[in-house]
């Protein structure tokens, strides 16, 4: 009998109480919130529980939240496949934007080693007890985080371009 999204929940609610919550159904994948500090307990029980056997971890992303409540600024998102019943779930934690910290998951999944640096690397989240925390895809001299929503898409000054072709127009554009 394969796998049902209520039987996740059940499991997870009787085994974790409030730390986890708001479950949605977001097409055909089972998302819920865990509270930051039991990722591990979370992921681990998904893992290696009889029933659940999330033994795949698809992926780790970061999301930025600028406007947001300052303990909802940042965002790590996790995706676990259960390859025997074919179930994917969804998995959001909330960090606070003045220090954005979460467990990392490599004692889990070693997988999840370059997925955590690309995280760091764009969105300044760090990953405590991660075995190498550095740049991956950035120069190591850089010191900002190019996918937080505090910089800007493109550069205002540049006059290489124009705008009507990028479907942005002004009421008083003129043409030099």
């Amino acid at each position: 009998m394969a796998l049902e999204q209520n039987a996740i929940i059940q499991s997870l609610s009787d085994r974790f109480g409030g730390t986890v919550s708001d479950f949605i159904n977001i097409h055909d994948i089972l998302t819920f919130e865990a509270d930051s500090e039991s990722i591990l307990e979370v992921m681990g029980f998904l893992k290696d529980d009889a029933t659940m056997r999330f033994n795949f971890l698809t992926d780790v992303c970061g999301m930025h939240f600028p406007d947001a409540d300052k303990s909802r600024q940042f965002s790590v998102v996790y995706h676990m496949h259960n390859w025997i019943d074919n179930v994917r779930i969804r998995i959001k934690c909330y960090l606070n934007g003045d220090n954005p910290e979460i467990d990392s998951v490599t004692p889990l999944f070693l997988g999840a080693n370059w997925q955590e640096r690309e995280t760091y690397d764009f969105y300044g989240i760090i990953f405590k007890g991660h075995p190498q925390l550095k740049r991956i895809l950035n120069m190591d001299e850089m010191v900002s985080f190019p996918m937080r929503k505090e910089f800007p898409m493109e550069d205002g000054g540049r006059t290489d371009k124009d705008d009507r072709f990028f479907g942005r127009t002004t009421d008083n554009y003129t043409k030099s």
